[in-house]
């Protein structure tokens, strides 16, 4: 339970449902010791063995009360059993109904208020969850499966969930059935007690034994519930790819792979779990068997103890089964729930990115130019950056070309912080960027990627995104200047209409001119275009890079392009090869000095 007891901080919010839930679980575990001790008088009325008591008994003190309500309790029922039997005997089924009725009553609000709780926690875990998750820098995620993310943040929780009503049945109402019926028990006969209480250690240290595994078999499965759901996502993501390359089989069989796995580990797991009932009630009428030897042999043979009352402790015995299996039930839940916890404190424990610490420095504007200095940056051993130095003014735009994996990107990338340099600075305005928030910083920054990401909604809360305050006539501008405006007012529902996931009802182009709006409306003054027109046909680049020129105009630029013939009005074009700067110029000087931007001009015009 060592991760379980550090979920339990998140029912503080909920402490009020937590405290009516024990309450009602205590009446619970009250009546229902109670309503088998009602049974006595039941019993002695049918059996006509009731002790009769004319006189009502006196009340002496408060130390004397117990026995005052039972001669009082036995003296009523003399006097209902010598009126009539009959009477009485609906007296005691009324007593037994009304406390029975109490019970479940009592139950059914234990169970009411700890809904509240448990779902509660529900709401609260996944929210900090997906706070924590969306807030972790993107190299957190170099190396996590999103199918696992998935898993921990849907059936972890659920788990953990499940676990926490299982605690709580643990902690309150069962032992409290179990402690009053034992108080009762011990004041009908101690020494039969005492029989019962001895095969108690000894079933819950069999049970015990039986869940050591539990825990790690459960990590297995809800690890391997992981890997199935990452191959979903990824075969959902690149269908396309499966089917162009007839690959079906090969998820097919990888698929069933990981599900099998899973079925193995699932069963291994169940029937463990499914062990526990079984074994518990055989236990439990184990020690029935022997307090029906012991007992009857005291009622039978020694005779110091009635018949009804033996039968009303045999029922009071019964009732510590049930809360004792349960509470076998129980251990194995929080066994698994441990595991799921383990795995959500795994998120919930990683430590805060740096990178907006409340220590670090806020800009508001961009004022003078960024410059790299001497950086330097590995990726798992692989060197992207090498002594890397450039200066870029405001109001200027440049262009990085290169071939592929000669580190265009990784400058993008550690502009925006996604990815901390290892030696070096990046400064803004003279400011080291890691002495400055990374929102502060991406405040400044609007960028249009390759792959155009949009969302599964309105392409009027898509173009918000940028700035979610901006009105409508600033949103149809944006539009314009990034021509998509014509587009956008083709469809039936104009700026309500959904593009589906991904923008997959829009074109390439239409896509790509959504993302240049959303830049657009953010208003920033740093523009960084990320190969923006490689992936479009010839008429909609023209589209686009018109919509570029418009945009760049008195804003700083940074262009990463494939396409030279689109960067030929950029003020600088930094040429890259192997992580380290080849030749920086114009076009016209990269041209005129026929060296490595010369040969891929005309690589690219044949």
């Amino acid at each position: 339970m060592k991760f379980f007891k550090k979920i339990i901080y998140f029912a503080i919010p909920y402490k009020l449902y937590a405290l009516l839930n024990i309450l009602f679980n205590i009446l619970y575990a009250l009546f229902s010791a109670l309503s088998f001790v009602a049974l006595i008088p039941m019993l002695d009325v049918l059996f006509n063995t009731t002790e009769i008591i004319k006189d009502p008994p006196d009340y002496d003190n408060i130390f004397s009360l117990k026995e005052y309500i039972i001669n009082f309790i036995n003296y009523y029922i003399s006097k209902t059993v010598i009126e009539n039997p009959i009477n009485a005997l609906i007296l005691s089924i009324s007593l037994i109904l009304t406390l029975f009725l109490l019970k479940n009553i009592s139950n059914y609000f234990a169970l009411y208020f700890i809904t509240f709780l448990r779902n509660g926690i529900l709401k609260d875990l996944r929210n900090k969850l997906y706070q924590r998750l969306i807030k972790q820098p993107i190299s957190y995620y170099s190396n996590k499966k999103k199918g696992d993310i998935l898993s921990r943040i849907t059936s972890d929780v659920i788990e953990i969930q499940h676990s926490f009503l299982s605690i709580l049945e643990l902690l309150i109402r069962d032992p409290l059935t179990i402690t009053f019926t034992i108080i009762i028990m011990f004041s009908i006969n101690s020494e039969l007690t005492l029989f019962v209480l001895i095969f108690i250690p000894i079933s819950g240290l069999i049970i015990s034994w039986i869940g050591k595994v539990l825990k790690k078999i459960s990590t297995k499965v809800q690890k391997e519930q992981g890997e199935f759901l990452s191959i979903v996502e990824e075969t959902l993501g690149g269908l396309s790819i499966i089917k162009i390359f007839n690959a079906e089989n090969i998820f097919i069989k990888k698929f069933s792979n990981s599900v099998s796995k899973f079925f193995k580990f699932s069963n291994t797991l169940l029937n463990r779990q499914n062990i526990a009932s079984p074994l518990s009630e055989f236990l439990g009428i184990a020690v029935i068997g022997g307090l029906l030897w012991y007992g009857g042999k005291m009622v039978l043979i020694e005779q110091n103890l009635n018949a009804t009352t033996f039968i009303s402790f045999m029922a009071l015995a019964y009732n510590i089964l049930t809360p004792a299996k349960s509470i076998s039930k129980s251990f194995y839940s929080i066994k698994k729930g441990d595991a799921a916890a383990e795995r959500v404190l795994e998120i919930l424990e990683t430590n805060d990115s740096s990178i907006n610490s409340n220590n670090l420095m806020k800009i508001e504007k961009f004022k003078s130019k960024i410059e790299f200095k001497n950086v330097e940056f590995s990726y798992n051993k692989n060197e992207l950056l090498k002594n890397f130095s450039i200066s870029i003014l405001k109001g200027k735009s440049i262009a990085i070309v290169g071939q592929s994996g000669s580190g265009k990107t990784t400058i993008v990338n550690l502009i925006n912080r996604f990815y901390e340099i290892q030696n070096g600075e990046i400064l803004i305005d003279n400011i080291d960027i890691r002495s400055i928030k990374a929102n502060s910083i991406r405040g400044l920054i609007g960028m249009v990627s390759q792959e155009s990401i949009l969302f599964n909604d309105t392409i009027l809360n898509n173009l918000l995104l940028g700035n979610p305050k901006a009105s409508k006539s600033e949103v149809i501008k944006a539009a314009k200047i990034a021509n998509a405006h014509d587009f956008i007012e083709s469809f039936p529902k104009k700026y309500e209409t959904n593009i589906g996931d991904r923008g997959n009802r829009l074109s390439g182009g239409q896509k790509q001119r959504l993302s240049i709006a959303r830049a657009i409306i953010k208003n920033p003054p740093i523009l960084i275009f990320d190969e923006a027109t490689s992936a479009l046909d010839t008429e909609s680049e023209k589209l686009v890079q018109r919509a570029l020129n418009n945009v760049m105009n008195q804003r700083t630029s940074i262009i990463i392009a494939h396409r030279l013939s689109t960067i030929k009005k950029v003020d600088s074009i930094i040429v890259m090869k192997n992580g380290r700067i080849e030749e920086i110029g114009s076009h016209y000087e990269l041209i005129k000095k026929n060296n490595h931007y010369s040969k891929l001009v005309q690589m690219q015009s044949l």
